[in-house]
């Protein structure tokens, strides 16, 4: 698996990952009827912040990070990120090589610390992984999120000091 720069030709193979995803509406604070355009906006960031995406060695995508200042101003040392795996990946270690990769990219890039502003608390794959890589919760807005299955539950805050 390689990580690189996402190019505008990825976004044909980035598009209906990132679709599937956010209309499932299980783990994405996004309208779960985005269109392509506006995910666009979303997804592909512009310098200094940065899209990578997970290719195979066909240079299939199997995912994609967005990485990001969290805040602006006198906060603009907290980085965040967010991630999307091909379902048919899922369990492979995508995730996590793209979750390594992000944190290497906040602490050379200077950043102190990343924080995610939102995990959903039913997640609990992703939150394992970024335990795992050394996050913390620490804090949960209670109700925060409408799950279409579970009804309204919490948004995990995830920590972790670089």
């Amino acid at each position: 698996m390689e990580i690189r720069e996402a190019r505008d030709e990825d976004w044909p193979a980035v598009w209906p990952i990132l679709r599937d995803i956010v209309a499932a509406g299980e783990t994405y604070t996004l309208p779960r009827d985005l269109d392509a355009e506006t995910a666009r906006r979303i997804w592909l960031l512009a310098p200094p912040d940065r899209t990578v995406v997970a290719v195979d060695g066909d240079g299939t995508v199997l995912g994609s990070a967005k990485m990001n200042r969290n805040h602006l101003g006198p906060a603009d040392h907290i980085a965040s990120a967010s991630f999307i795996v091909a379902p048919e990946r899922s369990g492979q270690g995508v995730g996590r090589a793209l979750g390594r990769y992000v944190l290497d990219w906040a602490r050379t890039a200077g950043y102190r610390a990343m924080q995610f502003n939102a995990v959903v608390e039913t997640n609990t794959r992703a939150i394992a992984l970024w335990r795992s890589l050394g996050f913390e919760v620490i804090g949960t807005l209670p109700e925060a999120f409408r799950h279409p299955h579970r009804g309204y539950v919490g948004l995990h805050i995830m920590y972790r000091r670089l």
